[in-house]
This record gives structure tokens, sequence and C-alpha cells, in this order.
């Protein structure tokens, strides 16, 4: 999250308003994964790359909240050197997001509610296009109206894991991504309305936002139902565990 500096500062009331949202979004990932934690259904007992991962996905949300924080208290310089640490922290959450879906797919660890080859494309699909969003957002760090926009659209992105862990998906199977999809669509909707009562129209930049993350979710759809889908999780699995699960069959409804 680079600079928001630029000839016509934002205006105090949107700067509360990205803070105030940066806040319920920190908050939506710490119930997710703290209501696993506390209903046994995770736990600290895993291998080193899942607390990597982990971590600097947690670190990202950190970031993005004190981002704003900065903002808000006027301390430019601060954000801006933060930002380019931002910059290449997203470089790690791809790689690290990408290793960590292909290892629990390798195993046949999908969860039960994805069919395997829906959970291999959609976490990587999903945090490319928040990295694309970010870029685009440092990119264009000194259009603030749209800098703001387009980074909060990648971190409402980030938060389908937490709304998975929040929505009963075992409950909506065969739906379950698609009910993730509707969750994650709560915090850019809120952002439209509020371009809405306050400019009197919607910023172009939500449009960007919106159409980057539905086309997201179209473009898993399409290949978990497509010959180069199936023909990519075979190319994944080979050789592991993985190999042996149906990529269209759900998982055994099992807890891990």
């Amino acid at each position: 999250m680079a600079t928001l500096v630029e000839s016509v500062p934002i205006a105090p009331r949107v700067e509360r308003f990205f803070l105030y949202t940066s806040i319920a979004m920190a908050l939506t990932i710490v119930a997710g994964f703290g209501l696993q934690l506390a209903a046994g259904r995770s736990s600290f007992a895993s291998p080193a790359i899942v607390h990597a991962h982990a971590i600097v996905f947690m670190g990202w949300v950190v970031l993005y909240l004190v981002q704003n924080v900065l903002v808000a208290r006027r301390a430019r310089t601060l954000h801006r050197w933060l930002g380019w640490i931002g910059a290449g922290w997203m470089i790690a959450m791809v790689v690290l997001g990408t290793i960590v879906t292909v290892r629990l797919v390798r195993m046949g660890h999908a969860p039960f509610f994805f069919t395997p080859l829906k959970f291999l494309l959609l976490d990587p699909i999903s945090v490319v296009a928040f990295a694309g969003l970010s870029t685009a957002a440092i990119l264009l760090r000194r259009r603030t109206a749209w800098h703001a926009r387009l980074h909060y659209c990648g971190m409402a992105l980030l938060l389908g894991p937490a709304f998975g862990r929040l929505i009963p998906l075992p409950l909506i199977i065969p739906f379950a991504y698609e009910a993730t999809f509707v969750a994650v669509m709560i915090f850019p909707v809120i952002g439209v309305i509020a371009d809405l009562r306050g400019r009197g129209n919607i910023h172009r930049a939500w449009f960007w936002g919106i159409g980057v993350i539905v086309g997201s979710t179209v473009l898993v759809e399409a290949l978990t139902y497509s010959p180069i889908g199936t023909m990519l999780y075979r190319g994944v699995t080979a050789g592991s565990p993985g190999a042996l699960v149906e990529p269209l069959v759900y998982p055994p409804w099992r807890v891990r």
C-alpha cells in the first residue's frame, strides 16, 4: 500500500470510511479463524509452510489496517514507506498461497465442501486477482480515490477464507463457493452505497474492483468444468495421494 499523496487530499469523511471498514475486515478475519480454533477444527500443529502462509497473510491484514490508520492521522511519510514493503509482501502471499493449496490437494486434503479441482483453482486465482488489484492501486497511488478503492476491493477478496469459516458451508453444498462469493461482495457493495450517499455517484474504481472479483469467480467456475482444469489437476497431483481423488467429487466429510 503505497502513498496516498496527491494534489487534492482525500476527504476526512472518506478517510474515516476506509478506516472503519478496514477494522471491520480485520475483525471478520479474526472472527472466522478464531471460531475455527475455538471449535477445535484447527490447531497450531501444522507444517512450517502453513504457519508461514498464515503469518504472511495475517501480516497483510495488519498492514492494511495500519495504513488506513496512518492516512487518517496524516502520517503520509510512514504510509509511503510501509507501502513499498507491502508491494514486496504481495509476492510472498502469491507464492505461499499457491504452494499451500497445491500441497493440500496433492495430499488429498481439499476441504470437503469444495471439489478438489475447484479448491485447487480458487485460492491461487483469488490471490492473483488480489495482487492484481493491489498492484494497480500502487501504480495509481497519486490518484487517491482509485488507490483506496482498489486496495479495498483487493482486501475484500482475501476475506473469502474467513467468511468460509463463518458460513455453514457444509450445509449448502454444492453452492459453498457461490455463497462465499456473495459474502465477499458485502464489502464492495457497502463501498458503492457509501459513494452514492457521499458523492452522489459511483466512482469508476468500484466497477474495476468489482469486475475483477466477479471475473475471478467466473474464471474459477469455467476452469473447474473444463478440460483445461482437469488436465491441470492431473498434472499437479501426479504421483501423489491426490491423484487417487476424483477432481469433481466432494471428499468425505471429516474433521482435520
